[in-house]
């Protein structure tokens, strides 16, 4: 049984739109936000760069995690960003074999 969770930042560019998720499987849905299987937010504003995240092993405190940092102001997650990825790459590159 898979007890990981994912709490993790989307961006549309480097300092560009940002989303915040949690997830069990991050490699899966990050390739959802990727192709768009689902029209919502991250379609509509083309969010899809995975910039930030950080695994655990248990949902509700990721999901906890979650909601403090949508709940942050928009330059402490730029900081949170920076601060191990200050490029904004996109730490998803090369997943996919593509």
């Amino acid at each position: 049984m898979n007890n990981k969770s994912y709490v993790y930042i989307l961006a549309s560019k480097k300092n560009g739109t940002l989303y915040t998720g949690v997830t069990s499987d991050l490699k899966k849905r990050i390739l959802e936000h990727k192709h768009g299987f689902y029209k919502g937010f991250t379609y509509k504003y083309n969010i899809s760069k995975l910039v930030w995240f950080v695994e655990g092993n248990d949902m509700q405190e990721a999901i906890n995690l979650e909601k403090k940092i949508k709940n942050r102001p928009r330059q402490w997650k730029v900081k949170l960003i920076e601060k191990d990825n200050p490029e904004w790459l996109d730490l998803a590159e090369g997943w996919y074999g593509v």
